[in-house]
């Protein structure tokens, strides 16, 4: 069944389910000229033109509103999408912390899309950020408590004493536990500011650095919890992560998809291209000065 996200006047009321939105409406927790989006529909309408809707509202139904007119011209369709709901996230004082984390995980990971289409484009940098260092931490952390008893079991085999080796390496899994997530908001802001320096470059930056900074806290912790798939996790989450962000910043930025890749790409073909140039020149300095 699909999800619908309602705005009434700029202003986010959630996502809802077919069910609860026709229920709404027979209630009056909602209008006919509140606007709904879904994966699928180009922009917002009001719930009246909306077909799944069309017995609740009936035919006396308030019509849509009229374009509104700023400097001299009408908002293009486009604009329509201007009031984005936001994602589940945004709404976890009224969903609760852990059920908002799961539904925008959920939601990330197999709607990008939809998401990154009614994410908000600014709000702050606090609230993403907790989002990222919460899916970094948890998948992280998991990750290293793997790695950490894999090679204490492989200690059993050993002449060294497993349980003097897990005695004396637990400092480092209070030390990890404790700095992974400094790491990870240090990790969000230099990406951010990579991503889009090199989007800039490519000329798809049409949104502010805070629009880029969500979209990266938004994919890395959505994809960094996939850490705790076995042996694979690792592989899997960064790939995800790489389709994420290219997804994302082209939905936020509302540019091209193929300038959003090629900006996520950028920052390898270049270290690609400097470990080519750096070996080159050390093959030629090789041939070039001969050994005494």
């Amino acid at each position: 069944m699909a999800t619908f996200h309602i705005n009434r006047s700029g202003t986010s009321l959630g996502t809802f389910s077919e069910d609860e939105v026709r229920e709404g409406l027979r209630s009056g927790k909602f209008t006919g000229t509140d606007l709904g989006w879904r994966e699928g529909m180009a922009t917002w309408q009001p719930l009246a033109q909306i077909s799944e809707f069309a017995q609740e509202t009936g035919p006396g139904a308030a019509p849509s509103p009229e374009p509104q007119f700023t400097g001299g011209g009408a908002i293009t369709p486009t604009a329509t999408i201007a009031p984005r709901s936001g994602l589940p996230w945004d709404d976890r004082q009224q969903r609760g912390i852990l059920r908002a984390f799961f539904d925008t995980l959920i939601m990330v990971l197999t709607r990008p899309a939809e998401a990154f289409t009614v994410m908000k484009r600014e709000g702050g940098v606090s609230e993403p950020l907790i989002y990222a260092i919460i899916g970094g931490s948890v998948g992280g952390v998991i990750y290293f408590l793997y790695s950490f008893l894999l090679s204490s079991a492989q200690l059993l085999g050993s002449h060294e004493n497993p349980i003097m080796h897990m005695m004396g390496g637990g400092i480092r899994p209070l030390f990890f536990i404790i700095f992974v997530p400094l790491v990870v908001a240090i990790s969000a802001f230099i990406s951010s500011a990579i991503l889009h320096l090199c989007l800039m470059i490519v000329g798809g930056a049409k949104q502010p650095f805070e629009t880029t900074f969500r979209v990266v806290c938004f994919a890395g912790g959505s994809a960094n919890p996939l850490l705790v798939i076995p042996i694979c996790g690792g592989l899997i989450g960064g790939i995800w992560k790489i389709v994420l962000c290219c997804i994302g910043l082209a939905r936020a930025h509302e540019t091209d998809t193929g300038r959003a890749v090629l900006a996520v790409a950028l920052p390898l073909i270049v270290c690609c291209g400097g470990a080519l140039v750096l070996g080159m020149m050390v093959g030629l300095g090789a041939f070039g000065f001969p050994h005494h």
